[in-house]
Order: structure tokens, then C-alpha cells, then sequence
């Protein structure tokens, strides 16, 4: 008599630890990209340089698809986690009491903060990416001219505050995520953990402030 084994789903373990490593990669993007957004502080050249070195070189799409991967991938698991959570018990996934951190605003908020994180990203690809389509010549090569694009968008204070509006929660949102994650994949021992929390905040920090200097030093350009 033969027995079908059935197929069971991705653990509530696998998922979180799945949702952990994609969420530190995504902490690895966001400082590669403000490191390279400080091009943008140097001046026009050095920033439309950077900014056609990356988008010329045709590894770009695999990297394009690899980045869209994680971040499906990170936004199919919270929502995984979220919804296990809330069925098997009131407290979310992500409470350490060891430390004595407990419960925090930044905890509390996650879902809400990744959402705000999420519709920015949308409004920033469609605001920049696929903005206003401009051109320049730098050393007799034609590229885009992604400076005036930028500057361009920022002169609207609508633009600057909602930037810094989002930057801020998404902010909040890596200052819990990043010692989460490393909860979450078995680091958590006493001893480490404050370190690992104090390192996270100091994350959410500068994610917060490093980002918010770009729309400010673009809307000062006055449109120049």
C-alpha cells in the first residue's frame, strides 16, 4: 500500500530567516546606493558619470532583476510572517525581551513603515528613473542627464517632504529590521545582542539622515 508524502510548506522558521536574509542584503543595497548618490553633492559631472557607468553597463538588468527578486522575495514573507503571527498568537514575531528592548515603536510599526517604504519606492522609480528625459555631453560621450532630472524634481516641496517622509519611516522600519534579522538567523545571544540593537539603531540613523540630505541639497539648487 504506497502512501503519498504530502509537500509541506516553507516553515514559519524558514520564512523568517528567508525574510531576515533578503531584508540584510536590502541594507547592503541601501548603502551602496546613498554611497553613490553622494556623487550627486560633488556635481552635475560627477553624477551623471556615475549614474551612466552603472545604466550602460549591461549587467545592470541581471542586477535590476536580482534587487526586484529580494525585494518580492522580503514582501512575500513578512506578509507570510504577519499573517502566521496574528493567527497563532497576539505577539508579533519580532518582540525580544532578552535585552530588555521589548516592545518599541519601531517594532510596533514595522508593517506600516515597509508599506510607506514600499509605495515610496514606486513614486521614487516613476519620479526619477522615468522622469523628465534630458541629455548632456561629457568628455564627447552623450549620456542622460540625470542631475537636472533630480534637481529638477526636488523643486517642488511636495516632492522634499514626502521624500523625507518616507525616508524617515523606512528609517525606523531598518532600525528594528537589522537586529531582527539577526534574531531571527540565531544570533541572540545576550552578551552580543545589545551590540547588534545599538548597531541597528545607529543604522536607522543613517539611513534617515544620509538619505534626507539629497532632496534638501537639490531643493537649495533653486533649479541651477
Amino acid at each position: 500500500m504506497s502512501s503519498k508524502r504530502k509537500c509541506s510548506p516553507l516553515s514559519s522558521i524558514g520564512q523568517k530567516q528567508i525574510m531576515a536574509v533578503t531584508g540584510l542584503l536590502l541594507c547592503g543595497f541601501l548603502v551602496t546606493h546613498m554611497l553613490g548618490n553622494f556623487t550627486l553633492l560633488i556635481g552635475s559631472d560627477a553624477f551623471n558619470k556615475y549614474s551612466h557607468a552603472l545604466t550602460s553597463n549591461p549587467l545592470i538588468y541581471f542586477a535590476e532583476a536580482g534587487l526586484a527578486l529580494l525585494f518580492i522575495s522580503h514582501i512575500v514573507m513578512a506578509f507570510k510572517v504577519i499573517i502566521a503571527n496574528k493567527q497563532a498568537r497576539p505577539t508579533p514575531y519580532y518582540s525580544y525581551t532578552k535585552s530588555g528592548r521589548g516592545g518599541t515603536f519601531a517594532s510596533a510599526t514595522m508593517a506600516y513603515s515597509g508599506v510607506i517604504a514600499l509605495v515610496f519606492l514606486v513614486i521614487h522609480i516613476l519620479g526619477l528613473k522615468f522622469g523628465t528625459q534630458y541629455t548632456t555631453i561629457i568628455g564627447g560621450v552623450e549620456m542622460r542627464d540625470i542631475y537636472k532630472t533630480t534637481v529638477e524634481y526636488f523643486q517642488s516641496s511636495l516632492h522634499v517632504g514626502g521624500y523625507i517622509v518616507a525616508i524617515v519611516a523606512l528609517g525606523v522600519h531598518t532600525s528594528h529590521g537589522f537586529w531582527s534579522a539577526f534574531q531571527s538567523l540565531g544570533f541572540n545571544h545576550p552578551k552580543y545582542m545589545p551590540k547588534i540593537e545599538l548597531a541597528s539603531t545607529l543604522f536607522g540613523f543613517f539611513v534617515a539622515i544620509g538619505f534626507s540630505i539629497f532632496p534638501i541639497f537639490c531643493y537649495l539648487q533653486g533649479g541651477h
